[in-house]
């Protein structure tokens, strides 16, 4: 594996841990600046929709740039996010800083993961992808777990201020060691090309599988500390190792879905949203006995992570030749589902319906989001098909 790919996903472990490590400190972020836990959910929602705005806006902006300058340029907005939001006077400051920290979020993950495909031979993108993706799930057994106990013992500034340090390092990682390309001057470096993806059918569909499908990780996901606590009765100095263990699982979640990815992307998406689904049932039921609870976090982190690699991949294959910013707009898509899953998850807890109700609302969202897969795969055939009885039409003759 290029060293290459092993700096972007020190990227994309800052970046990690930066959106899901909020999750972990909710209550000691709201506790400080005065705010109920719902009220703090806002910090995931701010996040997210710095991304979904980020992602399509900065990508069009560098998207005839050369990528490794792009990749560091983003890497020192992220940086400086983190720094001022580990300065945030005021629940006011720190929705605006954890916005700006989100901006660069989708667009780094779009282009990274693009990078490291192009590094590797066509059999072995799934894993290279996967390997970018890892960044991601070793922040939930590392990054996440390490600043949830520092928020504990010193405070959750100095968590902000140790991911501003992480992301120094990676921009000085990634500018070093990524490729040294010039501008992408072809249909993949047109905006009009890359814009023009999002009219595909399929592209509009695997991104909605996002939106769901993930959805529903999120409404359950953004509020594990309390239900760990208030539900499962853990004592708070134990959620860091839950989260460990729920890293772990999210860890081998995008490992073999970036092996079952190169097999397919289908089956992998599918096999995935019915074990979310299953999962987010059983945690309804069960969250009130710690082991099953710590267990069942496990086998959510791992179904849902799984789903990462088979989504990119799918995403780049329907995009045809521009897949810069639908790459990108995965990110979007998926902190929409950030978004719409802590929303919704907040909105019946402060409804009175309890903490295990996110896990109902997150299994509803993944059900929709295997429909949605189902009509991308049956669009899928139908389309084959139709390509296959035009070929064997016969071509009419001139007399």
């Amino acid at each position: 594996m290029p060293i290459a790919i092993l700096a972007l996903a020190l990227g994309t472990f800052g970046i990690g841990t930066t959106e899901f490590v909020i999750m972990g400190m909710l209550p000691i972020v709201g506790e400080d600046l005065g705010v109920d836990v719902p009220t703090a959910g806002q910090y995931v929602s701010s996040y997210a929709i710095g991304v979904v705005v980020g992602a399509p806006l900065l990508t069009a902006l560098t998207v005839r740039l050369a990528r490794r300058w792009t990749l560091v340029g983003l890497l020192v907005l992220f940086t400086l996010g983190n720094l001022l939001s580990a300065l945030a006077p005021s629940h006011e400051a720190l929705l605006a800083t954890r916005f700006l920290t989100g901006l660069p979020h989708g667009a780094f993950f779009g282009v990274a993961v693009l990078v490291a495909a192009s590094l590797v031979a066509p059999g072995r993108r799934g894993r290279a992808m996967a390997t970018v993706v890892l960044g991601l799930t070793v922040a939930n057994v590392v990054g996440v777990p390490a600043g949830t106990f520092i928020a504990q013992q010193l405070g959750w500034r100095w968590t902000f201020a140790a991911i501003a340090l992480v992301g120094v390092v990676a921009t000085v990682a990634v500018a070093v060691l990524a490729p040294r390309g010039e501008r992408d001057t072809t249909a993949a470096g047109s905006l009009r090309a890359e814009l023009a993806a999002f009219a595909r059918p399929q592209v509009l569909l695997t991104l909605a599988v996002v939106v769901f499908g993930l959805g529903g990780l999120f409404a359950s996901y953004s509020y594990v500390t309390p239900m760990l606590t208030d539900v499962s009765g853990l004592a708070e100095s134990s959620v860091p190792w839950v989260l460990v263990l729920v890293g772990v699982g999210m860890t081998a979640g995008s490992y073999l879905g970036g092996r079952m990815s190169d097999r397919s992307t289908l089956a992998t998406l599918a096999g995935g949203l019915v074990l979310v689904i299953v999962v987010l049932l059983a945690l309804a039921v069960f969250l009130d006995g710690p082991a099953a609870a710590v267990v069942l976090l496990v086998l959510l982190g791992f179904g849902s992570l799984a789903l990462g690699p088979a989504i990119q991949m799918r995403i780049v294959e329907q995009a045809g030749g521009a897949p810069t910013m639908v790459s990108a707009g995965v990110q979007s898509a998926f902190n929409i589902a950030n978004t719409i899953g802590a929303w919704l998850g907040g909105v019946v807890i402060a409804a009175g319906a309890g903490l295990r109700a996110p896990n109902l609302v997150g299994a509803a969202l993944a059900v929709v989001g295997l429909v949605l897969l189902g009509a991308s795969a049956l669009l899928e055939v139908r389309q084959r098909r139709a390509t296959t009885t035009a070929r064997a039409e016969p071509v009419p003759t001139v007399a």
